[in-house]
């Protein structure tokens, strides 16, 4: 009888004290918060197509580093591993909800679930033979690219705002004071854009925070897929250093997913791992791998990524 050698997992990076005390993640959320209060104070010397990128872009970034505290950051104390990304520049989601939702999506045997994974956008084949026939083209045209980044971000709300009315219906109160205190922490925010820097808020809506969400629709888009093995259901996208930052190396998505038995792998030591593991990275996830998103922008601009309805679930 033979058996197969299980291969050994790297060793953790030697500790030192900037990684203990979590410095490049802390200098980045002062760059962060540094850049965005600086680009609003100087936005009328800025024409309207480059505010647009640059919001979007700082936006996105502070959404990536809100996932890196769920994830890492911990040798922080939790009351300050949640204050560093607590100010909500991007206005539309509790921090709260979004990590019991992004946790509970994390349970990997229930990826693309239609109804246990939070961020699945599968739908059940009872769920499908219900839809009218224009909730069919719109989910089913959500599985473009183009679709998805323009469009998607708005469909993502109007799930939020579903789902929180159905939950007043049903009289539970459990998330009315996180929108409460949501509201207390969006008032500075806001006051900062229009009063301070003289933003209208719908300019801080369509160059900061719509884009922000268009930026990580383009993320989530390749991410998951379905397959017997919850592995092989997780992507790597290859991207440039743009990108990479953007997303501190979330598009390195099966290393992320894998290492939630060390979740303390902080974002700048992702692509080092990678690097070092590609091989075996790429074997464990059955090569669900796209060189950028260059590419998966050619392969899914106009065409569906998958079937809208799970094939097993």
């Amino acid at each position: 009888m033979t058996t197969t050698a299980r291969p050994s997992l790297p060793r953790p990076p030697r500790a030192t004290w900037w990684r203990h005390f979590e410095i490049p993640t802390l200098v980045l959320a002062v760059a962060l918060y540094a850049a965005w209060a600086a680009l609003l104070w100087w936005h009328r010397a800025l024409p309207a197509w480059l505010l647009f990128l640059l919001g979007g872009y700082l936006g996105q970034l502070h959404f990536s580093l809100q996932h890196e505290s769920i994830h890492a950051m911990r040798h922080l104390p939790r009351w300050l591993r949640h204050a560093v990304v607590w100010p909500p520049i991007n206005l539309w989601l509790p921090y709260p909800l979004y990590n019991r939702s992004h946790s509970a999506h994390h349970v990997n045997f229930h990826l693309t679930h239609p109804q246990k994974d939070t961020e699945s956008v599968y739908h059940a084949a009872h769920a499908w033979e219900a839809y009218g026939s224009l909730r069919r083209w719109v989910f089913g045209a959500n599985q473009t690219l183009a679709f998805r980044v323009v469009v998607g971000p708005w469909l993502r709300l109007l799930k939020l705002v579903r789902s929180e009315a159905a939950r007043l219906r049903a009289h539970d109160l459990s998330h009315v004071r996180i929108w409460l205190v949501h509201a207390l922490s969006v008032a500075p925010v806001l006051f900062y854009v229009t009063q301070v820097c003289g933003m209208h808020l719908g300019t801080y809506v369509l160059c900061f925070v719509y884009p922000s969400m268009m930026l990580g629709a383009l993320r989530s888009f390749a991410e998951h897929r379905w397959s017997d093995t919850p592995h092989a259901r997780v992507a790597i996208v290859e991207s440039n250093l743009v990108f990479g930052l953007l997303y501190l190396y979330n598009n390195l998505h099966h290393v992320h997913h894998v290492h939630h038995r060390a979740p303390t792998m902080p974002w700048y030591e992702i692509p080092i791992h990678f690097r070092r593991h590609k091989a075996a990275v790429l074997a464990a996830n059955g090569h669900f791998y796209y060189r950028g998103y260059g590419e998966i922008a050619r392969r899914f601009l106009f065409r569906p990524v998958f079937e809208p309805v799970h094939p097993r679930w």
